[in-house]
């Protein structure tokens, strides 16, 4: 999977944390959102401090804001859930002598704190007990070492602080003082016992190289990789990544062994993987005839730098190889699987899109989509590749996405509302479906991950600020003629105004066509009473939010525009007039079971 490390965003909430804002920016290589009309210079601008915090933590971005505590702890306050996932966050005063790790200590808090303390010359009030008494996280090992036991570490930490103190056998990782036995700190890279007083760390030093056949069953290759692991006495913990041509990204069995280890799966081109030929201890012409290189899972493996110490190793349709490194592996080779997530921001306020899109957001390397929706995501998108596309460039625009992705990179396709709805989610797998000879995508784009996360349709939206206009049976249909025949859009609205369906209208009018929205309107006519509600929601989620009711027999095409989406309510819908003013919804049918309870009671 194509996901990249999500870089930490600074706050500026103020003019008197602003320059110390700037400098814990230099120390650590983040970018400066401020907060307008009150900080001079950032890289990106934000109105609200709170919806802005909010915002990134729910995209898992690490926030440093130089402000009170408080601030940061009232944002991020009813989203806290599960401190496995959730993000640092470390507040700084606005004079830069105290730095205060809030939450995440040992995922990267404490750390950030300590660095941006020290470049300072200010204090970190790190109060994680293991940090405090030892200056370690036990839970929290170097770069390229994994803990076998993560479970087990919270005890572990406890009885280590209780005064029993540690004994370390292997390689002393946190160079911590080696004179007790309350708990032992293993490391190797063989398979070792894990229990509440001992922690297991694995170095990752080894890369596993795999091949298969063209739809090779996932337990088949599972079952020989945990095979060749128990069979040389080598942890699963101690790999680094898993390998193979770039041919197979995506295969489905080489992505499942990736996934149960939790490591990456790296991509080479035949040709890198031909540069370890000579290293090959099983070099095969035949492979190279149908590929381009003399082995797939032996040269993957070598990739890392290292040696080989298992060769090839088959079954009936898999191979595997591992090669194994002196030093830790820090930075992976290759490439990643490329990866495209179809993703909806919803109508465009930020509170209106969901956590998961934010997150796919923030962690892609290059947004792509029409002009207007990315500024919509506002700082989130600050310093990313951006590739913006007019409207009518539908197609380009999901073919150069598509394309993107097949590079290697983690790339957003960015659409309003729900991107499955009436955007750009179908046209996307409809180039998937076609061959290059099609007028497809190449073999390469056909080989990417596709994430789709769903948003907040403009339908939803103009929904719950009438009311609850789809209580009952509805439908949408779309009166744009670029793509869909006139003839089969009126054919829709016959069906839809004979079944007294609420209907949403999608795209209802352009600046060349003005006639369908009118027709629509006489057509449900023939059909509902002319009275029926009828709401014109424009610019939903925005500062120019515009509603308004009007009767059907009053609906009239030039109070609407393409921002507009048109909700025509069935025979039965209605308005509720409330303080704020009418609200609409439809019943579904309980007035008749509190009438008839009613009368039941009389």
């Amino acid at each position: 999977m194509a996901v990249n490390p999500v870089s930490p965003v600074v706050l500026a909430l103020s003019r008197s944390g602003e320059d110390v804002a700037h400098k814990v920016a230099a120390l650590i290589g983040a970018p400066v959102h401020g907060r307008e009309g009150r900080v001079e210079k950032a890289d990106a601008f934000f109105a609200n401090a709170l919806d802005h915090a909010r915002d990134l933590f729910a995209a898992g971005v690490p926030v440093i804001g130089v402000c009170a505590s408080g601030i940061l702890i009232r944002a991020v306050a009813p989203m806290l859930s599960d401190k496995r996932a959730e993000p640092p966050v470390v507040s700084v005063s606005d004079d830069g002598s105290v730095v205060v790790p809030l939450l995440g200590g040992h995922r990267g808090a404490n750390r950030l704190s300590s660095e941006i303390a020290k470049g300072l010359e200010a204090v970190a009030a790190v109060t994680t007990a293991g940090d405090v008494a030892m200056g370690v996280a036990l839970d929290e090992p170097p770069v390229g070492y994994r803990l076998a036991n993560p479970e087990d570490a919270k005890g572990a930490m406890v009885a280590m602080l209780s005064g029993g103190g540690v004994s370390v056998s292997g390689e002393n990782i946190f160079d911590i003082d080696n004179s007790g036995e309350a708990v032992e700190l293993c490391v190797t890279e063989t398979p070792a016992e894990t229990g509440e007083t001992r922690l297991v760390y694995h170095p990752q030093r080894f890369a596993l190289g795999l091949g298969c056949a063209r739809g090779c069953d996932s337990d088949e290759l599972w079952t020989l990789v945990q095979d060749t692991l128990k069979a040389n006495g080598i942890a699963a913990g101690a790999i680094a990544y898993v390998a193979s041509i770039d041919l197979k990204a995506d295969e489905v069995a080489m992505n499942d062994v990736a996934r149960r280890l939790g490591v990456p799966f790296r991509l080479f081109s035949a040709a890198e993987l031909e540069a370890q030929a000579g290293k090959l201890a099983n070099p095969s012409e035949v492979v190279f005839a149908e590929v381009g290189c003399h082995g797939v899972s032996e040269g993957a493996a070598l990739t890392c730098g290292g040696a080989l110490v298992v060769e090839k190793q088959k079954t009936a349709n898999a191979t595997c190889a591992l090669a194994r490194c002196e030093q830790v592996v820090t930075e992976m080779p290759g490439r990643a699987r490329g990866r495209l997530s179809v993703v909806g921001i919803g109508p465009g306020q930020a509170a209106w899109r969901t956590p998961e899109v934010s997150k796919l957001v923030s962690e892609a390397e290059e947004l792509v989509g029409y002009g207007l929706y990315i500024d919509l995501l506002g700082p989130l998108a600050v310093g990313k590749e951006r590739s913006d596309f007019p409207l009518g460039g539908e197609e380009a625009r999901c073919r150069y996405a598509l394309e993107q992705a097949a590079k290697g990179k983690n790339v957003s396709l960015v659409c309003s509302g729900d991107a499955g709805i009436y955007a750009m989610g179908a046209l996307v797998f409809e180039l998937l479906d076609r061959g290059e000879d099609e007028h497809g995508v190449s073999d390469a784009a056909h080989r990417i991950e596709v994430v789709c996360s769903p948003g907040v349709s403009a339908l939803q939206g103009a929904a719950a600020r009438a009311g609850a206009p789809l209580g009952h049976d509805f439908c949408t249909i779309s009166l744009s003629d670029l793509l869909t025949p006139r003839d089969d859009i009126i054919r829709r609205l016959h069906a839809a105004a004979e079944g007294d369906f609420v209907i949403a209208f999608y795209n209802p009018v352009s600046k060349t066509r003005r006639t369908l929205l009118a027709e629509a309107r006489d057509i449900l006519l023939q059909h509902r009473p002319a009275d029926t509600p009828v709401m014109l929601a424009s610019s939903l989620g925005r500062p120019e939010e515009y509603i308004r009711y009007r009767r059907l027999d009053e609906l009239e095409v030039d109070e609407v525009d393409m921002l507009t989406v048109v909700l025509i309510g069935s025979s039965n819908s209605r308005l509720a007039q409330l303080g704020e003013g009418p609200r609409m919804f439809t019943p579904r049918g309980y007035a008749r079971k509190i009438d008839g309870d009613l009368a039941q009671q009389a």
